[in-house]
């Protein structure tokens, strides 16, 4: 019952000559709240505090028991001691005396309960430290391809603007935690003199040390004239920045997303674009912020630091390399060689000797990337490997291939038949390129016609357009005359 003085002086203005019911109508309240003032409750909307029981206390002959168990371990919860109380007494105790015991125990422990924690909010200084943090990302939905996209988000911050930089990564290595922070530098065009994460083994060799650092992550930020510095173990608080901002973060990509109507994207590349289109959003609202850290932030150095692991690759008479747990098709004029790899974050460089002879984009461990162009002549000269070959599946660049490839198994009688034809379109398309050939196999089974080469050919062949004709017309020189006689004028 809480009510306004203006509302109970309104009710008796009413309840003189109107029934009860409507004056508390007219008054905004209930009518057992009315009923209450008229039966002389205080015009404050206040009850006078009752020091009597409605009901017998239960736990009276036992709360100095009861105040012994919680002396003894303040984290006891009110459920187990009702237990503990319900085997000890029997017929005296149930379930339905939980309430009650929470509420007790709840008073005791803010009179007579352990002290908690106590946090000192801090005042942020511009420029003086940058944080960084991992948050994962499978509960936004995202796919790639059609396919589940579970997938970490590098998060860089800074703590006084708010302003941030993501960066996609699969696992929380040093290989992403550099390469984030590269990307973040990059783009901010500063670099603040302190860094922190938490307690991840890609920066800490032991939490314990509060220098507990690891070399490489020592050297990487010596290099951006910065220093490393760590929360305490299991005090993520003390990287509160960053972590308050994972929920805004992936709150506000879950509202885009929304927004745009699907989670699919086509590839990792146009899902990145969406990524850094919102995240400059977010940024430009904090513009003056931003400025005001531009002021006081180090440069950055003259050139990034970069260093690649550097190891041997033999290709197999797959033309496979293995790198890394992932595997990756060169062409099959490297077979039997010995390549050296340099393993960037994002990217993979093959050399033979000194000459570059591939650049792949890094794969997670585990996953293989097979170009059909490598080794498509050789499949056209051996067919029959098609159907048992084990990087069968990424012979399929796109849907349409792999309707194609039905669409002939439909209507030839034999398997053998329909690889054979179906090899002879994917070399088309490494020869006149993939894009004219999907195009070509689209209005070829949309028509309902059965693919085959020199029908792609056909259609996939651009027929030059012919010149326009043009008219150049001899120009009038009297005009020119005309003006230079009104010059002399």
């Amino acid at each position: 019952m809480s009510c306004t003085k203006e509302q109970v002086n309104l009710l008796f203005k009413y309840y003189k000559r109107i029934p009860l019911r409507q004056a508390a109508a007219k008054a905004g309240m209930s009518i057992n709240t009315a009923r209450k003032y008229v039966r002389g409750a205080p015009p404050g909307g206040q009850s006078t505090p009752r020091n009597y029981l409605t009901r017998p206390d239960r736990f009276a002959g036992h709360w100095e028991e009861i105040c012994g168990l919680l002396k003894n371990d303040d984290g006891l919860q009110a459920k187990t001691i009702l237990e503990y109380l319900i085997d000890r007494y029997p017929g005296v105790f149930n379930e339905s005396h939980g309430r009650t015991l929470r509420r007790r125990i709840e008073r005791w422990r803010a009179q007579h309960g352990t002290g908690k924690e106590v946090y000192f909010e801090q005042f942020l200084s511009p420029g003086k430290q940058s944080q960084s943090d991992w948050t994962d990302c499978r509960e936004l939905g995202v796919t790639i391809g059609g396919e589940p996209f579970p997938h970490l988000l590098y998060h860089f911050i800074l703590p006084y603007s708010g302003w941030q930089s993501v960066n996609i990564a699969f696992s929380e290595t040093f290989e992403s935690l550099t390469s984030g922070y590269m990307k973040a530098v990059s783009e901010l065009g500063a670099v603040a003199p302190d860094h922190r994460t938490d307690n991840l083994t890609a920066a800490v060799k032991d939490s314990r040390d509060p220098q507990g650092f690891n070399e490489r992550w020592v050297g990487f930020l010596r290099h951006y004239n910065a220093s490393p510095s760590k929360n305490s173990p299991g005090k993520s608080n003390e990287n509160g920045s960053v972590e308050s901002r994972h929920h805004g973060l992936k709150t506000a990509l879950d509202q885009t997303l929304r927004l745009r109507g699907s989670r699919a994207f086509r590839d990792i590349a146009h899902y990145r674009t969406f990524l850094e289109g919102l995240v400059r959003r977010l940024n430009d609202r904090r513009e003056s912020l931003v400025l005001e850290e531009l002021q006081v932030l180090q440069p950055l150095p003259p050139r990034h630091w970069n260093n690649p692991d550097e190891c041997t690759a033999s290709v197999t008479p797959f033309s496979v390399v293995t790198i890394d747990g992932s595997i990756y098709s060169v062409p099959s004029r490297l077979i039997g060689k010995v390549l050296k790899a340099l393993v960037y974050p994002d990217t993979i460089k093959l050399f033979f000797g000194t000459v570059l002879v591939q650049e792949m984009p890094h794969l997670r461990k585990g996953e293989r990337k097979i170009d059909y162009r490598h080794v498509i002549s050789w499949l056209v000269r051996k067919p029959g490997a098609f159907a048992a070959w084990v990087f069968r599946d990424e012979f399929f660049p796109s849907v349409v291939f792999r309707r194609c490839y039905d669409r002939l198994l439909e209507h030839h009688s034999s398997q053998r038949q329909a690889d054979k034809e179906y090899l002879n379109i994917l070399n088309r398309a490494a020869l006149d390129g993939e894009i004219k050939v999907e195009t070509a196999l689209c209005q070829i089974l949309l028509a309902g016609l059965i693919p085959n080469e020199e029908l792609v050919k056909e259609r996939a062949a651009t027929k030059p357009a012919s010149p326009p004709d043009i008219t150049v017309l001899a120009p009038d020189l009297s005009i020119y005359n005309g003006l230079m006689q009104s010059r002399r004028l």
